[in-house]
């Protein structure tokens, strides 16, 4: 780490592949070089077995002091009564933006989703013959995330804010604060329906640059992205706020594959990765993606991707050619 104390990160393994890919992150974080204070957090499924809870205010209150979180995978209890662990922290830490790059060859682009509003905005109404759930856009949700959009297409070249206003209203607010904060910032732009979006992503994905958009229609958006790119294994997110951040692997916890060793560890990597740059090393996570591109060009690849790699196989790739570079 570069200048001042060492940092605290909150390390959650959670619950299915997490402690797994957790695993290989902080040993890439190692061989990189990384020095903070690790400081363990158990919340997720796994503790609401054991406890009867996922995840305590004394919990919350951890992770709020420390610098940021580097998050494995949690699995929501079966319990109708409980709201996804993962949503609360970005709520209660005001993680509002959710950015998830996506390369691949010729691809490169970023889908940057609204983490705090729209349809995952917590506010319900569940009964037993009627459900409600109300979509939330503000004024302020729209114009942060648009700034934060607009901050990554500077460096770039384009901005395209995905929408549904033909048919939701509510998408006016959303899509008129974004197309305003991209004229005060001199963004070149388009706009485009999200079922246009979503098919232009698999046609010609090329054309994509950076793209905004509201909670639900990210969420899909880059799960789809994921597909195009080879893998939700690949794939890496940082959810950002004004002080705080949280960094997972995109995919969700996998039971099904939860200790056969064969989860794909590069999206956790790569997460690992992003939270280093927010930190301020920006060489040393240029350095661990390069390392894990290099084992991807050597044909280090677990079964989501068609290899027959384990776990450890990818990760010690990844490390020894990290070893490579500092030597």
């Amino acid at each position: 780490m570069s200048g001042g104390s060492a940092k605290r990160v909150a390390v959650v393994r959670g619950d299915g592949i997490g402690p797994e890919v957790m695993e290989s992150a902080l040993e890439v974080l190692e061989a990189a070089g990384a020095q903070f204070e690790q400081i363990p957090v158990d919340i997720g499924l796994g503790r609401w077995r054991r406890t009867g809870i996922a995840m305590t205010k004394e919990d919350l209150q951890t992770i709020k002091e420390c610098d940021c979180v580097l998050f494995g995978a949690i699995t929501t209890p079966p319990d109708p009564g409980y709201r996804s662990v993962l949503l609360q922290l970005r709520r209660e830490l005001d993680l509002y933006a959710n950015i998830r790059p996506f390369s691949s060859g010729d691809l490169d682009f970023i889908i940057v989703r609204e983490n705090t509003e729209g349809l995952y905005s917590g506010i319900e109404d569940v009964g037993a013959e009627e459900s409600r759930t109300v979509r939330l856009i503000t004024r302020l949700g729209s114009e942060r995330i648009a700034r934060k959009a607009c901050d990554l297409a500077a460096k770039r070249s384009k901005l395209t804010i995905v929408h549904k206003a033909n048919v939701l209203k509510s998408d006016h607010l959303f899509l008129n604060t974004c197309r305003e904060v991209a004229e005060e910032r001199c963004i070149p732009f388009e706009d485009m329906l999200v079922d246009t979006a979503a098919y232009n992503l698999i046609v010609n994905p090329c054309r994509f640059d950076v793209l905004v958009t509201t909670n639900l229609f990210g969420d899909i958006l880059s799960d789809e992205a994921a597909g195009v790119i080879g893998s939700l294994g690949l794939c890496a997110s940082a959810n950002v706020g004004e002080a705080r951040a949280l960094f997972e692997p995109i995919h969700g916890s996998a039971p099904d594959i939860a200790g056969k060793g064969i989860a794909n560890p590069i999206g956790a990597i790569r997460s690992a990765a992003m939270m280093m740059e927010w930190l301020g090393e920006a060489e040393m996570a240029r350095r661990i993606d390069a390392a894990a591109e290099k084992a991807l060009d050597r044909g280090m690849k677990t079964p989501d991707l068609g290899g027959s790699c384990k776990t450890k196989d990818v990760t010690a790739a990844i490390v020894e050619n990290l070893l490579e570079m500092r030597s």
